[in-house]
């Protein structure tokens, strides 16, 4: 999807992505409007806007007109997690998963999975949820993050450089685009939670 690439991989400007995919969606849903794809995809626009009051309820419309879409549970779980509610995201992405195990985006599911987690300040069942997703996907930048976030939180100092080290080494302007600069679609004291975890485990602004 153009939208997830250009925030995971800076293959294009993010608000120019954001506003980009949002008018996509807006104008599948304007040509129908029982398409619950269509009202799927205007979810994750908005919620990468940081409007999560939009995200949530057009996640809703979605799973209105197909209550197993796994994609709209996974995107209405993440608005979810974005939004201070991180035990009601983390149950909506376990049911996303069984609905469809194997699906194409799973490895952003498993991402915010962590970051649930991590939110919810599990700092062990954080390091704990990545394992899988590192193995399956090992340069995928995203999960080392929160690693290093926990790991700091827990004074696990040597570990936590090491997943530091490697989150900057495989996406720097990806960690940058996270870390440097706060997305729209994480909350201020989201990002300061996750800012300490990494300072603890050694990362330095400058």
């Amino acid at each position: 999807m153009v939208l997830g690439s250009a925030a995971d991989f800076q293959s294009r400007d993010l608000p120019e992505a954001v506003s980009s995919a949002e008018a996509f969606a807006r104008r599948a849903v304007a040509l129908d409007g029982t398409d619950a794809e269509a009202h799927c995809w205007l979810s994750y626009a908005l919620r990468r806007r940081g409007d999560f009051e939009g995200a949530l309820a057009e996640a809703e419309r979605a799973l209105t007109i197909s209550p197993n879409m796994a994609a709209a549970h996974a995107v209405r779980a993440a608005t979810l997690i974005f939004s201070g509610h991180p035990k009601e995201g983390i149950a909506g992405l376990k049911r996303s998963r069984r609905l469809d195990p194997r699906g194409p985006r799973s490895v952003g599911a498993l991402n915010h999975m962590v970051l649930g987690l991590y939110f919810s300040r599990e700092y062990e069942a954080t390091i704990a949820a990545p394992n899988y997703e590192i193995r399956l996907f090992p340069e995928f930048p995203l999960p080392y993050r929160w690693l290093a976030a926990a790991l700091g939180q827990l004074g696990r100092i040597e570990e936590a450089r090491q997943a530091l080290d490697k989150a900057i080494a495989i996406a720097p302007a990806v960690f940058d685009m996270y870390v440097r600069q706060r997305p729209p679609w994480m909350r201020p004291e989201d990002h300061a939670h996750m800012l300490d975890g990494l300072r603890k485990a050694g990362w330095r602004e400058g």
